[in-house]
């Protein structure tokens, strides 16, 4: 008998590709699924997952490093894609034929089987960018990337998280002594961009509880950050909680972790 109300394995986090996968034992979903259909299924295998056990994908934006493989995974193996009616608007044609889509609007939740999902909003330069929270038997996931600031609502529906991916994209100072050009700067550090090391640092530090087990940076720039910068500003805010921080990768998963 399985001890766990749900499991989270980051398949891949980066401006190259996301995807993240939770389970409940019955229930398999992804978050995003922004690699090649090939690649992903080879990191699932790569963790003992099959691709064929998926019950669903939930897209969370339109841009290319969340939905690359979602049409190819929806056709091969008959899923039906979550997504906000916005986001399906502004993907249009990209994905090719799908064997479902299935709207959702942020603020309202929904049931995939004995899986509960709750859409949010966050700023992000898309057009409906959702986070979600995933609720099981009790036990609560939260996944919050790609937005550039923390608002009200976020904090809000991240509490009670005893897992908790949360985006820190940058070192300011990597960012603004860096390559990027100027607009580029501009767009990452902004209300619609990406939140640095030191937001995502304040944003942990009201979310921790002694329950939060699990904390997963998501979504680093591989120019403008370091795991090791990461780790140490975040780190620094979690008010002598022992959750474990860990650092998503893009070039391979993370261990399966688990919520008990």
């Amino acid at each position: 008998m399985q001890n766990f109300d749900l499991a989270v394995c980051s398949l891949a986090s980066g401006s190259r590709g996301n995807a993240t996968y939770i389970s409940d034992g019955n229930t398999a979903i992804l978050i995003d699924a922004g690699l090649s259909g090939i690649e992903l299924e080879r990191r699932m295998i790569s963790k003992g997952l099959s691709p064929e056990n998926l019950n669903a994908i939930i897209v969370s934006h339109e841009h290319k490093d969340h939905i690359e493989s979602a049409g190819i995974l929806s056709r091969r193996y008959n899923l039906p894609i979550y997504t906000s009616s916005k986001t399906c608007k502004a993907i249009g044609t990209r994905l090719g034929k799908v064997f479902e889509y299935k709207s959702f609007e942020c603020g309202a939740g929904f049931n995939i089987n004995d899986l509960h999902i709750h859409p949010f909003s966050v700023s992000h330069d898309a057009h409906d960018t959702s986070g979600f929270t995933v609720c099981r038997n009790g036990s609560k996931f939260g996944i919050a990337t790609d937005l550039g600031i923390v608002t009200a609502v976020v904090k809000e529906h991240l509490k009670g998280c005893q897992m908790l991916i949360l985006e820190a994209n940058h070192d300011v100072p990597m960012l603004m002594n860096g390559p990027y050009p100027w607009y580029l700067k501009q767009r990452v550090k902004g209300r619609t961009g990406h939140l640095s090391n030191e937001e995502s640092g304040c944003l942990l530090k009201e979310l921790a509880h002694e329950k939060l087990s699990h904390v997963i940076l998501a979504h680093l720039s591989e120019k403008n950050n370091t795991p090791e910068k990461a780790l140490s500003a975040v780190g620094m805010s979690m008010n002598g909680y022992k959750a474990q921080l860990l650092v998503a990768r893009q070039d391979m998963p993370l261990d399966m972790v688990y919520i008990r």
